[in-house]
């Protein structure tokens, strides 16, 4: 979350993001004026306490009716002062409430722009394969190959979700292992958190409560399906103060997320948009001085899995309207479908500054002797599943309908070569 003290000090600059974010400017005045009101209270309720201190004072040396005045005056006061501290506390409740709706501030590198049409290319890499017949897209392939079923995975659970089976089972656990594995070549430590998190947990990382209609909660227990394993990674450290030499932190984990999903791709078919999804994520817990250069090292432990799984990719830098409401600079990985005929993005490689940090409690001391300071967290998908399976088979497609398995999978499946 934003610091209380500079949106009270510079709310224009506020202003300003909230329109370039297209977030309503109604939370800033919201804050404003719930802000000013506490301050007023704030100040009267002081004042009235050296009035009372004074009076405690004055009262021993006096007598008779202008000691009983006095009395009564601060009897009055003593009841003002447990209005005001009642209302104070009220509206500091209402307020911290506020200042969670506020998204974070774009770093300067970020493009000003509406949504997706004003992101800016950075890269684009690999070839976009010519093919000479009909490119299939994944919907035929699967059902053609029979390792994806829609029917059943609506059957037994909804619009929405969809099942593997034989080659496409194994073809998607191949993937998830190769990339934990080069994530820990790289320098991750891998975790195994668990699926389901706390309120505190989805609060810290910033999707409650903004995003709390796109998650699924378990209203008994008060549990929430984690719709990304950067909530729990990143929630491991909460509450805690961490030592300069411990950092960076680097974690990468494999979890199975649930989203309700309603957004640009809501309208694909396929498997390309799901409410149950699976996904190697990368969380970083870094010092702040380091933290543009760790999502650049980020980005690119990203693109290691395109490159090694030879996907035509590229790299989109989002702009303020299109950005997730805690980031501060997000790299967006698009792999090519040619059988969808579209870019899907695969992974989104963020930079949250202090944002979530202050949300969820975690610090770091420079050094021994000097007050503590919120760290920076990153993450990055590396990457999702399975809008990276869809390019998978789409460009390895072959023209008798087979599917070619990259090299870089073939030693997870036991050198299987082809799926048909």
């Amino acid at each position: 979350m934003l610091d209380i003290a500079d949106i009270r000090t510079d709310p224009e600059r506020i202003r300003a993001m909230l329109r370039n974010r297209n977030y309503s400017e109604d939370i800033l005045n919201e804050f404003l004026s719930l802000d000013a009101e506490w301050r007023r209270l704030v100040e009267e309720g002081n004042q009235l306490r050296r009035k009372r201190n004074e009076a405690s004072i004055k009262v021993p040396k006096m007598k008779g009716e202008e000691k009983a005045t006095l009395l009564a005056e601060m009897k009055a006061v003593a009841q003002r002062i447990a209005d005001i501290d009642t209302r104070v506390a009220e509206l500091e409740q209402r307020r911290s409430d506020v200042v969670l709706l506020f998204p974070n501030q774009p770093d300067e590198s970020v493009p000003v722009g509406v949504g997706y049409d004003h992101n800016k290319l950075i890269l684009e890499s690999g070839k976009q394969r010519e093919f000479d017949f009909p490119a299939k897209d994944h919907i035929e392939l699967g059902e053609s190959l029979d390792i994806i079923d829609f029917s059943r995975g609506v059957k037994i659970s909804g619009s929405g979700f969809y099942v593997l089976k034989g080659d496409g089972a194994r073809l998607e656990r191949a993937m998830i292992n190769y990339m934990l594995d080069l994530h820990r070549e790289q320098g991750y430590l891998e975790v195994f958190p668990p699926v389901v998190v706390n309120r505190n947990s989805v609060l810290g990382t910033g999707q409650y409560p903004k995003m709390k209609d796109d998650m699924y909660w378990c209203e008994r227990d008060d549990l929430w399906l984690n719709p990304t394993a950067e909530v729990p990674l990143t929630n491991l450290f909460m509450d805690e103060i961490l030592e300069k030499d411990q950092l960076p932190i680097h974690y990468t984990a494999y979890l199975p997320s649930f989203r309700r999903e309603a957004g640009r791709h809501a309208e694909m078919k396929g498997i390309i948009r799901v409410h149950e999804f699976n996904k190697v994520e990368l969380v970083k817990f870094v010092n702040p001085n380091t933290s543009w250069t760790e999502l650049e090292r980020l980005r690119q432990d990203a693109e290691d899995v395109f490159r090694g799984l030879e996907l035509p990719y590229r790299v989109l830098l989002l702009c303020t309207g299109d950005m997730g409401f805690a980031s501060a600079k997000t790299y967006d990985i698009e792999s090519w479908a040619p059988g969808t005929k579209s870019w899907l993005e695969c992974s989104s490689c963020s930079c949250f500054t202090d944002f979530q940090a202050r949300r969820a409690r975690i610090k770091f001391r420079p050094e021994p002797h000097l007050k503590s300071e919120f760290i920076h967290t990153l993450n990055g998908s590396g990457v999702a599943l399975p809008r990276t399976m869809v390019s998978v088979l789409e460009n390895n497609q072959t023209k008798d309908g087979k599917v070619v398995v990259p090299k870089a999978l073939r030693p997870y499946l036991q050198g299987q070569e082809l799926i048909e």
